[in-house]
């Protein structure tokens, strides 16, 4: 299947969710229609179909759904069965593009559990590519629960995105306790930022020596973090390069990430470990971090398209 071809998700139903299919032309299903099944939690006789487009940012993968000309059609059960990568579109964060006064489009994320988070750096990219491919301009402006991000396309063609300024404030983050966020009381001294959504830095001498599998989750769920925590193990390879695995809050392992790529590079930053530009190579490609110490984040990299297609409900 080609990047513009699109699927049509049409009556086979599986655990409550449309799957790809096409009937036989001389099937019953051809002649009278597709099954009505009404999924719960959808306005179908408002939102008879939603298109998406599958990107993807160094193979941290994402979804976005352009609903501009419409209201809000996500709920978290539907960010949840889209997310499923067996009976779904499959995706770590999924985000959705609505009518704004004062930016080009706004937008709301969620993740593939269905939980909502206020960043995604690497779904905003994907926004602002396909924003700036449909205006035919290299700067837009997106406005998020962070407040309005700034995008440019560079002259090679990937994408800039102004993420606003870090958080680290305990009650900003936030933790459960008043704490110094540059070294957390916890085994492996770890730094805490918040960039929209709360992230947990450990530096480490050898990233193959972690269990992320075993130790994310645990950390993820600490206590100290009451709307539980992105994770990162960060090897310096000098002070412009790091190493980065992630497990994310609400998405396990993924290839990478935009907003864990920042909160990483920033903790790096104020522990003076790293210079204010830092390669973050992780395990799906590299993308570049930038912040002076002061004032907002950069992050810069590249987005893919990996197909369009539309979730169908096929009522005649």
């Amino acid at each position: 299947m080609s990047p513009t071809d699109t699927v049509c998700l049409t009556h086979t139903i599986i655990s409550g969710f449309t799957t790809a299919s096409q009937p036989n032309a001389g099937s019953a299903a051809a002649t009278t229609g597709a099954s009505r099944l009404k999924l719960p939690g959808i306005q179908w006789d408002q939102f008879m179909s939603l298109s998406f487009h599958k990107m993807h940012a160094n193979g941290d993968d994402f979804v976005i759904v352009d609903s501009r000309n419409s209201a809000n059609p996500m709920t978290s059960a539907m960010a949840r069965r889209m997310g499923d990568r067996h009976r779904g579109i499959g995706f770590n964060q999924l985000a959705v593009m609505l009518d704004c006064d004062d930016a080009f489009a706004r937008l709301m994320f969620w993740n593939a559990d269905g939980s909502t988070l206020d960043a995604c750096g690497s779904a905003t990219r994907g926004a602002a590519d396909r924003l700036m491919r449909e205006s035919n301009t290299t700067s837009i402006t997106l406005r998020t629960n962070r407040g309005l991000l700034t995008c440019e396309r560079t002259s090679s063609g990937a994408i800039s995105v102004n993420m606003g300024e870090p958080l680290f404030g305990w009650a900003q983050i936030p933790l459960a306790l008043e704490l110094d966020t540059a070294v957390l009381p916890l085994a492996g001294d770890p730094a805490a930022t918040s960039m929209g959504n709360p992230h947990c830095t450990y530096f480490v001498e050898d990233l193959t020596a972690i269990d992320i599998a075993t130790l994310g989750p645990t950390i993820e769920t600490n206590p100290l973090f009451p709307l539980k925590t992105n994770v990162h193990f960060v090897q310096i390879i000098n002070r412009k390069h790091i190493r980065l695995r992630i497990w994310e809050r609400g998405g396990g392992i993924p290839l990478g990430s935009g907003s864990c790529s920042c909160g990483a590079a920033v903790n790096g930053i104020r522990r003076g470990l790293l210079d204010h530009c830092v390669e973050v190579e992780c395990d799906g490609g590299t993308v570049t971090v930038r912040w002076d110490g002061v004032g907002p984040v950069f992050l810069i990299g590249p987005v893919e398209t990996t197909f369009s297609g539309t979730v169908h409900d096929n009522v005649s």
